[in-house]
């Protein structure tokens, strides 16, 4: 005993030194070795028991459970049976004696040391093990303790981790399940005797104000009056140790639930006390009366209360999640949805006490959400030792991490929040997204009465993440109904009736919430400044996800919608256009004479209404246009004319510029209405061209003119003069019209020639890059589309030539003038100037393109006739670049354009004189250059130079098939080498895609079958052609499997499915015979070393796909030599992992046997690793 008290004496000063704030990093990992050696000796347990009775000191008992911790997870199978029944009994009788004077931390770590030996050694060894906790459950004293053990129980055992094999993982699920009704029948018996024994102390209450609140709707629904009787019961108010105990019993039960199917041991006594609990959620005089005097204690035990019924809710919610329903259980459903919902209506009943949005702000609290205890506790500092291996060796860690103690016993165990109310949002998510269909059609459910319910709740939340939160269950609840309508459209008049008060009130109230007008304090507390990973501002991300829900209601009732949202959009715009009254012209220019403070405001407001109204005309252009065209043909005329006018009006009076007296806030509001004006038509290009269409049947001057009042209003607004956003909005309409709406007469308009002149005059100023792009992008396609509804003949195409032409020798007369020989001698202008022309040129030119690439042939053909010289030009320039990286990579990209888009027009010769100059000048030197030396912009040339080769692969014919030798040794003799062994992902997957492209677009390449020999049975093998390459190819795909990024990894595994699919590569002979079980065995070694765990079932039925090939060879041949090679397991093993894998043929079977045997083979290696040198195993 001496040694024992030695021992101790010394471990608490060295962890008491560890963890001392003067201890350096040296003398730590000292005393970490000494730690590790310690624990490494047989028999250390021995000591580590006497350390647990006979110390206060936290880090020595959590250093000694984790000795236990590593014994019994990875040493097991090596301790003998006497040490290990030893253990069995000694730690449970510590937990029992010590469980109340333990550190809360301390007494869970032991309780997890305990059920680790249940996973290990129940029932065969350790067959009172779960008797244990059911009696620890059932003994007042040490209920608590019992419930903490369940609820470990429930998480190490039901999910185990992967240090078992599948059939003991198998074996403890269903030995727990046989447990499942025992254990709900013991947490609903704790649960009504704590409701009972405080519900009888609780006598009658007086009458209050809410105690009439069953109504109509309450009896609708609950099916009977006793149901609602129970529920109005009055709260118990509970002791401290009673909340506890409840807690906790809830906590095992929202676990239980995550994982046990839905059932008849879930009987409706547990549902219904369940709701008890989630009462104290939404209770706010409970709740209060804990809080009296505003003492400290009872402020606590208020907030155990509400955390009450978060944990009843959290219990509901995982039954809600469950999507497969048994027949028998759907009426336990039904009857959760009423007790619900009698909680929805009590949270949003409406009093003269109380109104809802308070009572919701009160009920949002923040609840702590890992209780284990209720006494006032402080942050310690809790050693936690990890087990880690390296190099084969056992290595000791000593991690810290923050926890929280108790004084005396239970403390609080970390600090997630949640609140009622969210969770109460997340019930009503599932209710409407996995179970609405399911309960709709039962008559005792009101769903009307419900969208009431839920309509009140959604415009009280007092946060605006709440109400985000409840239009997306808005939302869910509109694509139900309109999936719903179009699988019924017999009935469709009678289910809109049906909503249709609903969904009108919806649609009000949420365009009432984006208006400053009725919104004003709400709004303006949203951020629309920073920016969210969606690149979008907290206003903005507001106003979508409004604008979204009238959307799907203007889909549903599309007449109700814009009788509803016009008139108020008229009431703005008359403020706006009324502002021309009020323009004085000053010294300076013109300016806008509302000088007074209210005044102010309130035009700001009307701006803001005015502009998020014009973004929701814009977001319901598309129901305007189609089938619709004719029916609502004079609702869509009415809202394009007014755009186009108030278009015309902000560019007329150019309020952009207009002097106010408040300009960091008025001038910012008018340009964004002009841009929203801009945008708004903008949405509406579609019905345009549709009118198009139409006008030219009927030749009406409407159209011409309306056409021509949008030209007028967006030409002044190109021009360096006009703020960026105002101008880009004009730039998109002036791109939308030319592309979209096509009309003929487009080019003869004075505004839009105009546009012509100011672009190709030298002299002009030139725009934004941005915008720059766009004006020649709308001009060109002006010249270069072909209009509908017209004949070849009226399209004017040599006119338009002509113009075109003009246009690209004026866009690109700087670039033309570059000579090679320039930039190699003595340059005539600075290398940055140079630089500038290029990249404003091509950035233009790559634009132009790409617009028309999918267009006409006609129309590409001009294109590039008007381009030519602009593309030789290029080529000549691009040898004298090749090593300024920035340069090249603006010129790739225009080819790479220009061979997507254009490539049939620029011709076989020339196309493959740009190929061959490319192969020429990208040598084994130059590509090691860009990918090693020049960073990205060197990676994204090679990227772009692999990109341009990729489409030259793809073609079809046999006009490129002489470059595919040269093609296929740069790509594995020069670029491969390169990049095979860096780390870095650059260039490997556009490398991969080309090598894919290359096997997928030229099979013939490498197998020369005929027709005939691949459908004759019996054939002989297809002829193989070029087989060292396609080898290779194979080869880089084989070793692409051992890398680490897994983006890669998917890329490849999935063009090799593609190549099987297509081209039945696997049962080619080369690929069967040589490579075939080489990738099988290379999945595999990946399950096992689970380098690339997200894709599992990807590489799963890969393997299947390759095995079944070959079903006979892989079961008989290739599993034993697999299973021959593994290292780190012994003969025995082998066989068990053998015979284990069933001989199934199907896919789901087959993979389940392959993720099977990677489980059981990591688990014999992590026992076999651990044992210490010379254990027998067993």
């Amino acid at each position: 005993m001496a040694s024992e008290e030695t021992s101790l004496r010394a471990l608490e000063s060295l962890m008491t030194e560890f963890f001392h704030d003067c201890t350096t990093n040296e003398r730590k990992r000292e005393i970490e070795e000494l730690l590790n050696n310690f624990a490494q000796q047989v028999g250390a347990w021995r000591f580590c028991l006497y350390f647990l009775s006979s110390t206060r000191n936290d880090y020595v008992m959590m250093y000694s459970l984790t000795v236990f911790e590593n014994l019994i997870n990875k040493m097991w199978l090596g301790v003998p049976s006497q040490d290990k029944m030893e253990i069995r009994s000694c730690l449970p009788k510590l937990l029992l004696a010590h469980h109340k004077t333990l550190p809360y931390f301390v007494r869970n770590k032991l309780c997890k040391v305990i059920v680790d030996i249940g996973r290990q050694d129940w029932p065969m060894f350790y067959h009172d093990f779960f008797t244990n906790i059911l009696q620890l459950i059932q003994s007042p004293v040490t209920t608590p303790l019992g419930l903490i053990m369940l609820k470990t129980t429930s998480e190490e055992l039901a999910c185990p981790r992967e240090d078992l094999s599948v059939a003991r993982k198998e074996e403890l699920r269903k030995l727990l399940l046989d447990q499942v009704q025992t254990v709900l029948g013991l947490l609903t018996g704790i649960l009504e005797s704590v409701w009972d024994k405080h519900s009888v102390t609780a006598a009658t209450p007086p009458p209050s104000p809410t105690s009439g609140e069953s109504g109509d709707l309450l009896s609708n629904l609950l099916q009977s009056p006793s149901s609602a009787k129970l529920l109005n019961q009055p709260i118990p108010i509970l002791d401290v140790e009673s909340e506890y105990i409840c807690s906790l019993a809830l906590e095992c039960l929202a676990h239980l639930f995550s994982w046990i199917p839905l059932s008849a041991s879930i009987t409706p006594s547990l549902l219904t006390t369940i709701f008890h609990f989630a009462r104290f959620g939404c209770d706010i005089r409970a709740r209060k009366m804990a809080s009296v005097n505003g003492s400290s204690q009872n402020c606590v035990l208020g907030q155990e209360r509400g955390r009450l019924g978060v944990l009843a809710m959290s219990c509901i919610n995982e039954l809600m999640s469950k999507n497969c329903v048994p027949m028998e259980f759907e009426e336990y459903l039904l009857r959760m949805f009423q007790q619900t919902f009698y909680l929805l209506q009590k949270i949003t009943k409406d009093n003269n006490a109380h109104t809802v949005k308070s009572r919701l702000e009160e009920l949002d609290e923040r609840i702590l959400g890992s209780w284990s205890g209720t006494e006032r506790s402080e942050v310690v500092q809790e050693p936690r030792l990890l087990l880690m291996r390296s190099q084969g060796q056992e290595r000791r860690s000593v991690e810290l991490r923050g926890a929280w103690k108790q004084k005396g016993g239970n403390g609080m165990k970390g600090c997630l929040t949640c609140s009622y109310i969210e969770k109460f949002t997340d019930f009503l998510r599932l209710f409407v997204s996995v179970h609405l269909r399911r309960i709709e059609s039962y008559s005792q459910f009101p769903v009307v009465e419900f969208l009431t319910l839920l309509f009140k709740y959604t415009f009280h939340q007092p946060t605006h993440e709440g109400y985000f939160s409840c239009l997306d269950i808005w939302t869910l609840f509109l694509d139900y109904l309109t999936s719903k309508i179009k699988s019924r459209l017999g009935d469709k008049e009678a289910v809109l009736n049906r909503y249709e008060d609903a969904l009108v009130l919806l649609l009000t109230e949420v365009l009432n919430r984006i208006q400053f007008r009725y919104n004003q304090a709400q709004l303006e507390e949203l951020d629309d400044e920073t920016l969210d990973d969606d690149q979008q501002t907290e206003w903005q991300r507001y106003l979508r996800q409004s604008l979204e829900v009238v959307a799907k209601v203007m889909e549903l009732l599309p007449t109700h919608a814009f009788s509803t949202l016009f008139p108020v959009l008229q009431d703005n715009l008359d403020v706006y256009l009324g502002l021309q009254q009020f323009i004085v012209t000053s010294g300076s220019g013109h300016r806008l004479n509302i000088t007074a403070e209210n005044d102010c405001r309130r035009l700001h407001c009307s701006l803001r209404d005015l502009s998020s109204l014009l973004q929701a005309v814009g977001r319901l252009a598309e129901y305007f246009t189609g089938d619709m065209f004719a029916a609502r043909f004079n609702d869509a005329l009415t809202v394009v004319e007014r755009l186009v006018k108030v278009t015309l009006y902000g560019s007329q009076i150019k309020l952009y510029n207009i002097e106010t007296a408040v300009p960091s806030v008025l001038k910012p509001d008018l340009i964004d209405v002009h841009a929203q004006s801009l945008a708004a038509l903008q949405a509406y290009s579609h019905w345009l061209a549709q009118y198009c269409s139409e006008a030219h049947r009927q030749n009406t001057q409407q159209f011409v003119t309306l056409i021509s009042t949008t030209m007028d209003a967006v030409t002044p607004l190109i021009s360096t003069k006009v703020q960026d956003k105002l101008l880009l909005s004009a730039c998109h309409l002036l791109v939308s019209l030319a592309t979209t709406v096509r009309p003929i007469f487009l080019i003869s308009i004075p505004s839009v020639q105009k546009v012509f002149n100011r672009i190709t005059d030298a002299s002009a100023q030139r725009l934004v890059d941005k915008a720059q792009v766009l004006v020649c992008r709308a001009l060109s396609n002006i010249l270069l589309l072909p209009c509908a509804n017209l004949s070849e003949s009226e399209q004017q195409w040599p006119m338009r030539s002509v113009n075109h032409a003009n246009l690209i020798f004026a866009l690109s007369r700087d670039y033309r003038n570059l000579k090679p020989s320039a930039v190699t001698s003595q340059r005539k202008m600075p290398l940055d100037d140079t630089k500038v022309i290029i990249h404003q040129t091509l950035s233009v030119l790559e634009d132009i393109v790409e617009s028309v690439s999918g267009e006409s042939t006609k129309s590409r053909q001009i294109c590039y006739q008007s381009l030519q010289e602009s593309v030789q030009v290029s080529l000549a320039l691009f040898p004298a670049y090749i090593h300024q990286s920035d340069v090249t990579d603006e010129m790739l990209s225009f080819f790479l354009t220009l061979f997507r888009g254009l490539r049939v027009q620029m011709g076989v010769p020339f196309t493959e004189q740009i190929i061959q100059t490319f192969l020429n000048m990208f040598t084994r030197e130059q590509l090691a250059e860009s990918i090693l030396h020049e960073g990205s912009t060197g990676c994204r040339v090679v990227e772009k130079f692999l990109k341009i080769l990729q489409v030259v692969v793809q073609e079809p014919g046999q006009v490129f098939k002489p470059f595919l030798p040269s093609i296929i040794s740069l790509s594995m003799e020069q670029v491969y080498p390169i990049i095979a062994e860096r780390p870095s992902p650059d260039v490997k997957a556009e490398l991969f895609e080309l090598l894919f492209r290359i096997l997928h677009h030229n099979w013939r390449y490498f197998f020369k079958s005929t027709v005939l020999a691949s459908v004759q049975r019996g054939a002989a093998e297809e002829q193989m052609e070029n087989e060292p390459q396609f080898s290779a190819i194979m080869q880089a795909f084989g070793q692409s499997f051992l890398q680490p990024d897994i983006h890669l990894f998917k890329q490849n595994l999935f063009y090799l499915e593609t190549l099987n699919t297509k081209q039945k590569l696997y049962h080619k002979k080369i690929f069967r015979t040589t490579m075939l079980f080489q990738f099988v065995n290379v999945l595999l070694q990946v399950l096992v070393h689970k380098s690339h765990d997200l894709l599992q079932e990807e590489i799963g039925i890969a393997i299947y796909n390759m095995a079944s090939v070959d079903f006979d060879g892989f079961f008989a041949a290739f599993l034993p030599e697999f299973l021959t090679g593994c290292d780190g397991v012994d003969a025995n093993q082998k066989n068990v992992l053998g015979r284990n894998f069933k001989m199934d043929r199907d896919l789901p079977s087959f993979t389940q046997n392959v993720h099977r045997l990677v489980n059981d083979l990591r688990y014999y290696r992590l026992c076999n690793d651990s044992l210490p040198p010379g254990t027998v195993k067993l």
